[in-house]
């Protein structure tokens, strides 16, 4: 029987690490490797990592929200998502806060979905996304600030939402990841939604 198909951990050598850039979310770093026969050297950003929700409602519906990013340019779609920045916060208890920060609900289902490496030859931010169901408003809503402060929402059928990740109509990775991910796991339970 074949092993398991996974990626592999690696531990070399670091011989030389450096802060390059201290940010106010994430820092820079440069570090030189042994690898192989040689040595290699690679910045990077240090990211703290994040949680991400799919939000499914009764109707077959994800939730997407839509905010500013302002290094792409673009008022962008997205699932509800944010940084593992509290201390002792659970990955399910970070995207439990973010789904309430950002969309003023809560689920009463929680289920891990996928866990990804957005950008892994830059940074080394890992993103673990969840399936949310069983929903409901939350009785008292959240302040939103900055980029938040303007979020639009909007109840997307699930395979509609597919077809715009399809036709590169939607390219933000956590939601196409999210969206995919779900769209394969109810169709392996049979499920509608």
């Amino acid at each position: 029987m074949d092993e398991a198909l996974r990626d592999e951990p690696v531990d070399p050598d670091v011989v030389a690490s450096d802060l390059v850039y201290r940010g106010a979310i994430w820092d820079v770093r440069s570090d030189t490797v042994r690898y192989n026969d040689g040595r290699i050297v690679r910045q990077y950003v240090v990211h703290p990592g994040a949680a991400a929700v799919i939000a499914l409602d009764d109707e077959g519906r994800v939730l997407l929200i839509q905010q500013y990013r302002h290094p792409i340019r673009h008022r962008d779609w997205e699932v509800p998502a944010g940084l593992l920045d509290v201390a002792g916060e659970s990955p399910e208890q970070a995207a439990r806060r973010e789904l309430a920060e950002e969309a003023d609900l809560e689920a009463s289902s929680w289920e891990p979905l996928v866990s990804m490496f957005t950008t892994p030859g830059g940074n080394d931010e890992i993103v673990h996304l969840f399936l949310a169901r069983g929903l409901s408003t939350r009785a008292e809503a959240h302040h939103r600030e900055e980029e938040e402060a303007d979020i639009r929402m909007r109840w997307v059928p699930l395979e509609d939402a597919v077809t715009a990740v399809l036709e590169g109509r939607l390219r933000n990775g956590i939601l196409m990841t999210g969206v995919l991910a779900t769209a394969e796991r109810l169709r392996r339970s049979g499920a509608e939604h």
